[in-house]
């Protein structure tokens, strides 16, 4: 179906110019004008997504061409802005940039070009003039298939350099600049080892999100980047709405705190449609597991939770337990390293973990691992038989050190082509440092569904 859907790519030099800061600050500003914001990401990132899902009001989806596929990037697209007035879309590192130094494959361009969307180019205008006027050049002469609708001119010194970077585009008869920011070291958001912080209300108030908007109001013109994202031509895209969703067939307990929070809002909504039901709990504060016929334990923080999680001896016993009687876990980074023997964190120290998975989960203060890997399961898991291929992501300071029993995966680097093997746990426990993106193989979200249907149906 074709639908006209307002939507702007909100793309960026390179990493670090504040992508981040500029698309919560526009959505600020519009949903101040009355405007239904719906909220993308590019790539496999999952903490911007939650600065953009506070400053929406809604959640926010990620669309990644490498590991979903142009097919459910649109389908994707198609029900996260269905009911929308305008879609925003942040970009992933430069806006070229991706899986391969030759291709579109994974970068924000390529998003661009299937939704068919204006790109607004961020730029680091710190001690910049007349500069600006040929980074714009570059980056719309570089691919003409791509329209560079305007720039936006972040970390400006004040008004008066704002207009002389606007004027150096219009002598050159570039992308306008249409808008800019002050650098704000007061409003600067949080970040740890793996980048900004989570955007809990703690860490980000809402008072530093209103003052973005409120910025934005005051350096640029709101109006013209909506008419920028209303220029977008009629999209074919499926259908919008949720999937159709079959009755309930088992429950899965997801776990959701400080701890553990890093999941693909797609994986969850397959999850949902497909029968489960997810009941979130939290590793940390409750006492035992809700009554559940699986475990999905996602990434994010353990290690700066560790002492916490290991307090909490019962949570422990009763996941165990849970393992033991033969239910399936799902792990993934963060949840691996939870169900390791222990965590050993920078400062030495061990905390007594799940056990569920030999070895020790020893943190580093350098990255251990970064970027796409395709999969293949080596036996059959609780996601299926042997021979499911998906695609996912890693990004962790951690290795895990001692450990055996692993094997049920194959994984390739996308870059490099190296391969190891991995994956670890029994017949009804699998876990691994890769986030997977279940787009990428839709049989895994239904082969682990099945998975936890048929635990239900042996205790029914």
């Amino acid at each position: 179906m074709a639908a006209a859907i307002p939507r702007l790519v909100v793309a960026g030099t390179a990493s670090g110019v504040g992508k981040t800061t500029v698309m919560v600050a526009l959505t600020e500003a519009l949903r101040r004008r009355g405007r239904r914001v719906a909220v993308f990401k590019c790539g496999p990132d999952y903490l911007d997504p939650t600065y953009h899902a506070r400053a929406s009001g809604g959640a926010c989806h990620n669309l990644d061409g490498w590991m979903m596929g142009r097919e459910a990037v649109l389908q994707t697209f198609a029900r996260g802005s269905a009911g929308a007035d305008v879609a925003l879309i942040e970009g992933v590192m430069g806006l070229y940039d991706g899986a391969s130094p030759d291709s579109d494959e994974g970068s924000a361009a390529e998003i661009a070009k299937w939704l068919d969307a204006p790109v607004l180019a961020v730029v680091d205008a710190s001690g910049m003039a007349r500069t600006v006027a040929a980074i714009a050049l570059g980056l719309a002469a570089f691919d003409p298939a791509l329209r560079i609708g305007g720039l936006f001119a972040n970390r400006v010194g004040s008004t008066g350099h704002l207009d002389i970077l606007r004027s150096a585009c219009a002598r050159r008869g570039v992308a306008p600049v249409l808008g800019g920011l002050p650098d704000e070291p007061g409003l600067a958001f949080p970040e740890r080892h793996l980048g900004l912080r989570t955007a809990d209300r703690a860490a980000v108030p809402d008072e530093k999100l209103a003052a973005w908007g409120a910025l934005v109001e005051k350096m640029t013109d709101p109006l013209a980047l909506e008419r920028l994202a209303q220029s977008a031509p009629a999209l074919d895209v499926p259908a919008p709405g949720e999937r159709e969703r079959a009755p309930r067939r088992c429950r899965v307990a997801l776990a959701d705190d400080a701890a553990f929070h890093f999941y693909y809002d797609d994986n969850l909504r397959r999850l949902e449609a497909l029968g489960a039901e997810l009941v979130r709990f939290s590793p940390i504060a409750d006492a035992r597991l809700p009554p559940a016929d699986g475990v999905y334990l996602g990434g994010g923080y353990p290690e700066a939770h560790a002492a916490a999680l290991a307090a909490n001896r019962s949570m422990r016993e009763s996941l165990r337990a849970f393992a033991a009687s033969g239910a399936p876990v799902y792990a993934e980074c963060g949840g691996l390293m939870y169900l390791s023997r222990a965590i050993r964190t920078l400062d030495g120290r061990e905390h007594e973990m799940v056990g569920l998975v030999p070895g020790v989960a020893v943190m580093s203060d350098r990255l251990q691992a970064l970027g796409y890997v395709e999969v293949e399961t080596q036996r059959r898991t609780i996601l299926g038989g042997a021979g499911l291929r998906l695609r996912g992501h890693q990004f962790r300071y951690s290795t895990l050190e001692g450990a055996d029993g692993g094997g049920a995966y194959s994984v390739r680097r996308r870059r490099g082509g190296a391969t190891h093997v991995e994956g670890y746990g029994g017949e009804n426990v699998l876990a691994s440092y890769v986030h997977a993106h279940w787009a990428s193989n839709p049989l895994c979200a239904e082969g682990f569904v099945a998975s936890c249907a048929a635990r239900a149906g042996a205790h029914r």
